[in-house]
């Protein structure tokens, strides 16, 4: 396999640390909203929806904080040097969400490691240097 693309299990790591992040988000916004009287039901609305939309502008715009931590990037699959439009983002993020973990299938058939939201996007994942945390 080429060390240019991120291993299976980086990639599950960065999703399950969005994941994670979007969960807490999530509970942090309930915890303040339910704070308030009368909060209206169009202000919840706008928040969920920003939480779904996290990913596909963070991907747009560089990466997710679980592709900053792994070192993996979201690129056109006919220039790795360029970043993907919004466009391909949403098409992206529906069908990963939409195909779930069977998405995941066709990685270990594909020579850049390409699951099929990737594909169909015309996207691929490649490593860079990780950022160091440090202790």
């Amino acid at each position: 396999m080429n060390e240019k693309y991120p291993l299976v299990l980086d990639r599950i790591q960065s999703t399950l640390i969005d994941s994670v992040l979007i969960i807490a988000c999530m509970i942090v916004i309930s915890d303040v909203l339910s704070s308030f009287k009368n909060v209206p039901d169009s202000l919840r609305m706008v928040l969920l929806i920003s939480l779904f939309l996290y990913e596909p502008i963070a991907t747009t715009f560089g990466g997710t904080i679980g592709n900053h931590i792994k070192g993996i990037r979201v690129r056109k699959n006919s220039n790795e040097d360029m970043k993907i439009n919004i466009f391909q983002a949403f098409i992206r993020y529906f069908l990963k969400l939409s195909l779930g973990w069977l998405s995941f299938i066709t990685i270990f058939s594909s020579n850049k490691t390409r699951a099929i939201h990737d594909v169909i996007s015309d996207t691929v994942m490649i490593k860079i240097e990780p950022i160091q945390i440090k202790k």
